[in-house]
């Protein structure tokens, strides 16, 4: 990531691009925090260092992750299995992170320049109260299984995936459980002028995926 960063903004640079906008990820600046996040705040320091103004967008854990990561088990098992405890997330839907990204591009940019926004949803929940939002809209009993982080390298592994992500997301799921995503804020409504979306508009909003 720090090499691909280094090579556009130097392209930036040369086209003499005027302001970059960046997604990136809440808690990029918490030490020791976690990989994924410390890449992100070296990208982000690659640009502070340019000179070129600058808006980083740092949302939180994305609630389409529930139909990306977790749909199949909900579907076939009805439940679904994550080592985060009772950590309370404020989940944000993607929608409202691209609305916070349309309008910093294109509706008074200067005055987000050289800001950092933490984006979340209304709300931080528990994985076993997103099961009970789940559980009203499918009409069926959905369960958050909380397994130990041995059981969740194990399962990724099986299913492929590499072991550098693997790290990552248990050093991800160490912050959760450390409470450090359950903060919320109002960026979206200040940005966008209307309330964030609450995980119960996505659930309804996605529930085929989850039937």
């Amino acid at each position: 990531m720090v090499d691909i960063s280094s090579s556009i903004v130097e392209e930036a640079r040369k086209n003499d691009v005027k302001f970059i906008v960046k997604l990136s990820a809440m808690g990029a600046d918490l030490k020791p925090g976690f990989t994924g996040g410390q890449l992100h705040r070296q990208a982000e320091a690659i640009i502070e260092e340019s000179k070129i103004p600058y808006t980083f967008l740092r949302p939180n854990a994305f609630m389409q992750n529930f139909v990306n990561r977790s749909s199949q088990t909900i579907k076939n098992q009805n439940a679904f299995y994550f080592p985060a405890g009772d950590a309370k997330i404020s989940f944000v839907d993607v929608r409202d992170v691209a609305a916070v990204a349309v309008d910093v591009l294109t509706k008074n940019g200067s005055q987000h320049m050289n800001r950092v926004y933490d984006i979340t949803g209304p709300e931080a929940l528990s994985h076993n109260q997103v099961a009970e939002i789940l559980t009203e809209d499918t009409g069926r009993r959905i369960s958050y299984i909380d397994i130990s982080e041995e059981d969740a390298r194990k399962g990724m592994k099986k299913m492929g995936i590499g072991d550098w992500f693997i790290q990552n997301a248990m050093e991800l799921y160490n912050i959760y459980r450390a409470g450090y995503a359950s903060e919320t804020t109002n960026v979206v409504e200040q940005i966008t002028g209307r309330k964030s979306i609450s995980f119960t508009q996505f659930a309804k909003d996605y529930v085929q995926d989850f039937k």
